[in-house]
């Protein structure tokens, strides 16, 4: 097993190499009749490609979408989807003296000890180049779920190290989101994010941040008891995402320093519903969605790649010094936020397909 599959129901299996040919996606249970526009997935593809503005890898790459089948007069067959995007900026030779030794917090070392090889070249399928798929799978996942259940998903960059947006979560919508290059929706914090990312940069060092999700219009009763919990599977899916190291859902930590009578959400009826007065819960109780907005955060590491030198050592042992080259993103949120947003449309996809072969 690869491990490059995902979803039950509704399944994604992405492929391909950050400095490969090609990087893609294969999409396995998209319901027929759907409506795909491969504007909406690039769009999205938009938002994840590199060299798309001053705080992002300078990588020059369309990552112009190709449907290659499944989809018929702009409408999904019922049959496997799959979709590439043509890798056209590598520079491996950017990447030829790490054939020898280990890149600090980098999957190097990892891929080597797992398979006894690795690709050298950006990383091969530990690239945040991988996510390319995931988008463009995830596109489809939103598609379904917009057809179907009227469903929005909307991520932002909450915080870039100690800066934080202070925002009501409810209110933010994808153009507030693309309102600024950071992708933050408060303008006063987002102003001191770019300048903090653009410091870093010059420093030759990386920052690390939290992106918060909101899923609205969810139906009710997605995810399954004790292991399938829809909490359980949108924390892996976020945690397969590259440089992810935190996962919350609605008031995550905090609650730690709640008592029980502080985050309990009362229900009362409304508009014909049972709904809930607060949602502290997220939108989701015992591992089922409750008609509320899903509401959760992503904590990502600061980029491994940084333009400072640092020790390691050689696949043969031996002591070494390394200091990076190429092109690299400074701070990965506000590329992160399409691959967050792709990897939630495909869990909900996925449990929305399983309630309705549960329930009818």
């Amino acid at each position: 097993m690869s491990g490059s599959t995902f979803g039950n129901l509704f399944r994604i299996t992405t492929w391909g190499e950050s400095h490969g040919a090609s990087v893609g996606c294969v999409v396995d249970g998209c319901l027929p009749g759907i409506v795909i526009s491969l504007d909406e997935i690039q769009e999205d593809m938009d938002r994840r490609r590199p060299g798309q503005s001053r705080i992002t890898t300078q990588r020059r790459e369309d990552d112009a979408v190709e449907i290659l089948s499944g989809v018929v007069d702009g409408v999904a067959m019922g049959t496997p989807i799959a979709m590439m995007v043509r890798n056209a900026d590598q520079r491996s030779k950017d990447y030829s003296e790490m054939r020898d030794l280990f890149r600090p917090s980098h999957a190097d070392y990892t891929y080597q000890a797992k398979f006894g090889m690795r690709d050298y070249r950006g990383g091969g399928r530990s690239s945040y180049r991988e996510a390319a798929g995931r988008v463009a799978g995830g596109a489809i996942a939103r598609s379904l779920l917009s057809q179907r259940c009227g469903t929005t998903i909307t991520a932002y960059v909450k915080s870039i190290a100690d800066i934080q947006a202070h925002l009501d979560p409810q209110s933010v919508t994808r153009q507030h989101v693309e309102a600024n290059i950071v992708r933050c929706p408060d303008p006063d914090a987002a102003e001191r994010m770019i300048a903090l990312i653009e410091d870093a940069r010059r420093d030759g060092d990386s920052l690390g941040g939290v992106v918060e999700l909101v899923a609205s219009n969810v139906p009710v009763g997605l995810g399954e008891p004790v292991f399938d919990k829809l909490t359980a599977d949108l924390a892996k899916a976020m945690m397969s995402i590259p440089a992810t190291r935190g996962f919350e859902i609605g008031e995550g930590f905090a609650s730690t320093q709640m008592r029980g009578s502080q985050h309990n959400d009362a229900f009362e009826m409304r508009d014909g519903s049972v709904r809930t007065v607060t949602n502290r819960s997220g939108g989701i109780q015992g591992g089922i969605s409750n008609g509320e907005n899903i509401v959760l955060r992503v904590a990502f590491k600061p980029t491994a790649t940084i333009m400072r030198e640092q020790n390691t050592v050689t696949v043969d042992g031996e002591a070494a010094s390394f200091k990076a080259k190429g092109r690299h993103d400074p701070c990965v949120l506000p590329r992160a936020i399409a691959a967050v947003e792709a990897m939630a449309a495909l869990t909900l996809a996925d449990h929305y397909l399983r309630q309705q072969a549960l329930r009818g």
